[in-house]
């Protein structure tokens, strides 16, 4: 008898072109740290607003984080399509922009990962 071979993890090949994963990568990193700084701006005005209790703290903080993570998901939708993450991934990328230095963090470690994976 002999023994069973060993199961390697098959993970499905990736078409795309360095060069589409390089920018899809650069647009990722950027809209993460806008989206990260752009809410702790969001998360300043609501203290001034709600603790300091500020008459008027500018209101416009919010609109443009909104925007900045609306492009932000798009960037990350459009590199997880690139590099085929699984749903459960995707999703939590995508969700990491909602918490303050979080999607800055998991872009750090994304990035680490999708260079040496690609080696790009």
């Amino acid at each position: 008898m002999t023994a069973p071979e060993p199961r390697t993890e098959v993970t499905p090949a990736v078409s795309t072109p360095k060069e589409t994963i390089r920018k899809a990568l650069l647009g990722y990193r950027v809209f993460a740290w806008a989206t990260g700084l752009w809410l702790i701006a969001l998360c300043y005005e609501m203290v001034l607003k709600y603790i300091v209790q500020v008459d008027n703290p500018p209101g416009w903080i919010g609109v443009v984080h909104g925007w900045v993570y609306f492009i932000y998901l798009m960037f990350t939708a459009n590199l997880a399509v690139k590099i085929r993450w699984p749903i459960g991934k995707a999703i939590g990328v995508l969700l990491a922009g909602t918490i303050p230095l979080l999607g800055i963090i998991v872009e750090h470690f994304n990035t680490r990962d999708i260079k040496e994976r690609f080696e790009l």
